[in-house]
């Protein structure tokens, strides 16, 4: 891993990484987490039967708007242009939760694990919003990177023993 911060100049104040020098490459990023809940709440998003509509077709549309927007929410992050963005959602009944996956890709100078992230967490809390009325206890749970690839830094990928979420899994970086 780096040990250089490069959000920080030499004065010790943010930046926005200057990335003119990097070459373009392609750059996929994946990130995953889960939102953990009551049984019935689940039950209701399974059957369709929340009030506000279909929770995890809304939930797909905001983790893809949230990816977009990442530039807007993140301040140092660069707006890029996104080439694809995928978001899956696997129901998990042993845990009671929903699980939460995203990859992002472009080709550029500068990774997309923050829009990966990022559409994750828009995901999670759009499910947690459409889900509040019934069930404030919900927890948003287990947001992290799994892999990415392109650029300078090469290949991060966690490795994700047993169930996704018990434990943050270990780290393997390749060049």
């Amino acid at each position: 891993m780096a040990d250089e911060l490069t959000h920080f100049n030499a004065d010790g104040r943010a930046r926005m990484v200057d990335v003119t020098d990097k070459v373009e490459s392609e750059r996929i990023a994946t990130a995953g987490g889960r939102i953990l809940m009551a049984p019935a709440t689940l039950s209701r998003i399974e059957a369709g039967t929340i009030g506000k509509g279909d929770v995890l077709a809304v939930a797909q549309v905001a983790g893809i708007m949230a990816a977009k927007k990442t530039w807007e929410l993140i301040p140092m992050c660069h707006p890029l242009l996104l080439s694809g963005i995928e978001l899956s959602f696997d129901v998990d009944r042993a845990a009671v939760a929903v699980e939460i996956r995203a990859t992002v890709k472009t080709t550029g100078r500068t990774g997309v694990e923050m829009e990966a992230l990022s559409a994750v967490a828009g995901a999670a809390l759009t499910i947690y919003d459409m889900c509040k009325a019934i069930d404030r206890g919900m927890v948003v749970d287990n947001i992290r990177l799994i892999r990415k690839s392109g650029g300078r830094s090469g290949v991060f990928e966690r490795e994700e023993a047993g169930h996704a979420g018990k434990n943050c899994g270990g780290l393997h970086e390749q060049k």
